[in-house]
């Protein structure tokens, strides 16, 4: 059985490639994440991009890591809550 944090790693790790590549771009709901998985995502692919324009060669490690901080810490405080949008 797959973990909360593992969903939510897996799922903002791909669409932040996708983002990162330019292949596609909708809004949080058409990504099949919450507001606060898409709050992560955003965070991970700005610091993709500034990892990038510096050079960094290593940028699917970076997403990885990134969004596995991400879920574990949003999970740990509550997750999503009641609302759809939450």
């Amino acid at each position: 059985m797959t973990s909360d944090e593992d969903l939510c790693t897996e799922i903002v790790g791909h669409w932040s490639r996708e983002v990162l590549d330019g292949r596609g771009y909708g809004d949080y709901q058409s990504m099949g994440l919450s507001g606060g998985q898409y709050d992560i995502l955003r965070e991970v692919v700005d610091s993709a991009r500034a990892a990038r324009r510096q050079g960094q060669a290593d940028i699917g490690q970076l997403i990885d890591r990134e969004a596995r901080g991400g879920c574990v810490a949003w999970y740990r405080s509550g997750g999503p809550g009641e609302g759809p949008w939450q």
